[in-house]
């Protein structure tokens, strides 16, 4: 694999992870297209995971500094006998809304047959996951006012969040950071708020598929015909981590001016494309 093909898949990785167009789409369509397998795609994603994961760490940097603080007044919390404050409760928010998408990504890997597996990683199935939930976006985003934010969560709201990405962790093409904003965006989450608050909830998740591709890189067979090394790994981690912070940077001024309707016309014009370049399609 050259080290170009492995740039251009750090670089997808990053930039799609936290826009609402769905990184394990691209990522897997690149990784098939350049024939990317065994250790070595355990390898990339991995470390392009812990890369972006780097980057949202970072950018929200102020809100990690919260939200520590606040894992620090829950501990107490059963001593001082005080009202949790904002940060405190966004601390519980986030720990409510992780086991159904993580038990769902256990799920997928350890009980899903290989053949399930490949077959939920077809062109079809992208497709028509980039194109439907698209549309869900686009109607969430249009329908009716949506003004709440971050200290009006419940932990109702914060379930319901975190559950719909268990739908991303079976289906590739729903993007993990896309149907969590979805849902937010119907919960009457302003925009800004729905995109931030998505990335807070989804760090576990992507914390847990990069420390768990890590554990699959170490426990591979090493004769599987892997050719990156970890210096490569690194490179996929580094260019990930850059792209990973343009593009939340670039999401999140965007979403300050306008609405989420570029990232829903692209998604249509990927399914649509997906699906035109299908082999089904010189069929009919």
């Amino acid at each position: 694999m050259s080290l170009l093909q492995l740039a251009i898949i750090a670089t997808l990785q990053g930039l799609t992870e936290w826009l609402p167009i769905s990184s394990s789409g691209h990522v897997l369509l690149a990784s098939d297209f350049f024939g990317v397998t065994g250790r070595d795609e355990l390898l990339i994603n991995a470390v392009s995971n812990l890369g972006t994961l780097a980057a949202m760490l970072i950018y929200f940097r102020k809100d990690i500094a919260r939200l520590l603080i606040g894992v620090l007044e829950l501990v107490m919390s059963p001593r001082s006998k005080m009202p949790l404050s904002p940060a405190a409760r966004l601390v519980v928010c986030v720990i409510v809304a992780t086991p159904v998408a993580l038990a769902a990504g256990l799920l997928y890997e350890v009980a899903l047959p290989e053949s399930v597996q490949d077959a939920m990683r077809s062109v079809y199935v992208v497709a028509g996951a980039t194109i439907i939930f698209g549309a869900l976006l686009w109607w969430a985003d249009i329908a009716g006012p949506r003004t709440r934010k971050e200290d009006d969560m419940t932990i109702a709201h914060a379930a319901l969040i975190g559950a719909t990405q268990a739908i991303a962790a079976i289906i590739p093409g729903t993007s993990r950071s896309g149907i969590t904003m979805t849902a937010a965006r119907f919960l009457g989450y302003e925009r800004t708020e729905a995109a931030r608050v998505s990335m807070l909830i989804g760090a576990p998740i992507l914390a847990a598929a990069g420390l768990y591709g890590a554990y699959g890189l170490f426990t591979a067979d090493a004769d599987s015909g892997a050719v990156l090394t970890f210096s490569d790994g690194m490179i996929v981690a580094v260019i990930a981590f850059v792209t990973g912070l343009a593009s939340i940077w670039f999401l999140m001024s965007l979403l300050k001016r306008m609405s989420f309707l570029p990232f829903v016309l692209y998604r249509f014009l990927l399914g649509a494309l997906l699906l035109l370049g299908s082999p089904m399609v010189g069929l009919f």
